[in-house]
């Protein structure tokens, strides 16, 4: 068995030695023929030399650097393009994604699973406001994705087979979200509960608030039709609120009750519109934008150096 590490990584250069510290005693009691693949955004710190420098004591760590920052998602897919192991496993480089339940996802292959994926538990380490934003897209996610069945509570750490591989690579999907993409398509897959550790070293440069905000969106859109539907919806909704008021308002009329008519009233109900339009013309947006980053078909990844790559 040859097994591929994927590790996305941007200014993370004091994390690199911890990280290989720890990870490797572990890959190299499962097996001898192992590579560590780093996709490297380009970084202004020292990154890049830390992992050069790591290299030179172990030609199993390899490199790629982009020709300017495509974001983790895309660094995922490069690295799952180079990596050559007949199982490939992607993870953070911050120790949040504890490399100890590497040997169990090995199992549950060995068992004949295609896809182990790592389930949180807890969240240690994370504000609350941000806790409570990633609960409520992982639900809406996994409650409203037709094409595939979005596990809560799971990120990017997970195990997969080479033949999900193979197919997650033929997808054309520009949003590189990859937990959907690897739920779309299927196989046999399991999941290992675990508590997610705080970051031991440095402060995370993703986007606390509206990251989860940006990635919660980016699945709903991606992987399902329910929003353009509950736009419709509210449009019905308020057409027969407007009618019964519009009844309402005659019979008072009609049997001379006194009722209040003016200015309020009209700013609200005009209020009330424009934001109902406001919101289905962005969430038409979100869609519609979707659409033209799929019809411009750019690459997803510019490579610009591969160290120990072919």
């Amino acid at each position: 068995m040859k097994l591929s590490l994927i590790v996305p990584v941007y200014k993370e250069e004091k994390n690199i030695s911890p990280f290989l510290t720890t990870v490797l005693p572990i890959l190299s009691s499962i097996t001898s023929e192992f590579e560590i693949i780093f996709a490297l955004d380009p970084s202004p710190d020292h990154t890049e030399k830390v992992i050069l420098e790591e290299r030179v004591k172990d030609n199993r760590i390899k490199l790629l650097t982009f020709s300017r920052r495509f974001g983790q998602p895309m660094a995922t897919l490069a690295g799952m393009q180079y990596a050559s192991g007949e199982v490939v496993i992607v993870i953070d480089v911050d120790l949040q994604d504890p490399p100890e339940l590497i040997p169990e996802m090995i199992n549950h292959w060995k068992e004949g699973y295609d896809v182990v994926y790592a389930q949180r538990r807890s969240r240690s380490g994370e504000p609350l406001l941000k806790k409570i934003i990633s609960n409520i897209a992982y639900r809406i996610i996994h409650r409203i994705s037709h094409d595939a069945s979005i596990p809560k509570n799971v990120g990017d750490y997970r195990l997969m087979s080479r033949r999900v591989v193979n197919e997650v690579l033929n997808l054309k999907e520009s949003h590189g979200f990859l937990r959907g993409m690897v739920a779309l398509v299927g196989f046999s897959q399991i999941a290992i509960p675990f508590d997610r550790p705080a970051r031991r070293v440095g402060d995370t440069h993703y986007n606390r608030f509206f990251g989860s905000i940006r990635i919660g969106l980016n699945g709903i859109v991606c992987f399902s039709n329910d929003l353009l539907s509950l736009t419709t919806i509210t449009g019905f909704c308020i057409a027969f609120l407007s009618f019964l008021i519009a009844i309402i308002y005659a019979f008072m009329k009609i049997t001379g009750f006194p009722f209040p008519l003016g200015n309020p009233t009209i700013v609200i109900l005009i209020l009330l519109m424009s934001g109902v339009q406001l919101i289905s013309v962005g969430i038409l947006g979100e869609y519609i934008g979707r659409i033209y980053d799929e019809i411009k078909a750019r690459p997803r990844f510019i490579v610009d150096k591969k160290i120990g790559l072919n």
